[in-house]
Parts: C-alpha cells; structure tokens; sequence
C-alpha cells in the first residue's frame, strides 16, 4: 500500500531536475540573501555582522546596477591599468612640481615654499 507524499513535486518538466537547471533558473531570475548576526553581552551590543548575498548572473547583475567588479583593480584589469595610469599622471605633476622648484633662483624657492605651506627652502 502507498501513501500520497506530503513534499511537493521535485522541480522540472519531467519530474526531474538537475543542478544545471536550478542554477540556470537562479542566475536568470538571482536571488538575494541577508542576515544579520549580533552578539550581545548583557544588552551591551559586542559585535555586528550583516551578511548580504546576491546569487545572479553578470548580465543580470548589470541590469541591476551593480557592477562593482569593473571598478576593483584586485578584479578588473582595466581598473588596474586605470589605476595605475593615474597614479602615474600624479607622480608626475608632483616631479614637474619639484623640478620647477628646484630651476627657481633661491629667492623665489623660498616665497614658493612658504606659499605651498612647507616650510623654508634649503
């Protein structure tokens, strides 16, 4: 003799599913998780953590707005290169600054320093 099954019927067409058609399903769709946990000591709060989970696909994920990975050098190569070029242009308008400084005749390298907010020319 059967019983009727109380669980609902496994996801899929057939009755069957795999991990390749539930995660197909989850990154078109995504799906958000958060949580938070706290631990308190005698109503003294020790310690916040907030915990915030997006599971989606990167087409998704950018019609969302989110695209922070473009923009992080530890991920991006581009950003990398972007990062490094302006450190780059920074690092040489601080030389033309010092090279102009040091062309000056003494006088002018003094008044330039104090106006720069340094203090006196050697």
């Amino acid at each position: 003799m059967t019983t009727p099954s109380r669980l609902p019927q496994p996801y899929g067409h057939d009755g069957s599913s795999n991990l390749a058609d539930v995660l197909e399903r989850v990154l078109d769709k995504g799906i958000v998780i958060a949580g938070d946990i706290r631990i308190n000591l005698l109503d003294i709060e020790l310690l916040t953590v907030k915990l915030r989970l997006i599971v989606a696909s990167v087409d998704k994920a950018k019609e969302m707005g989110i695209d922070w990975w473009e923009d992080d050098p530890a991920l991006s190569s581009r950003a990398r290169r972007n990062e490094l070029a302006r450190e780059n242009a920074e690092l040489r308008e601080r030389l033309a600054r010092l090279e102009e400084l040091e062309a000056a005749p003494p006088t002018a390298r003094a008044k330039r320093t104090r106006e720069d907010g340094g203090g006196d020319a050697v």
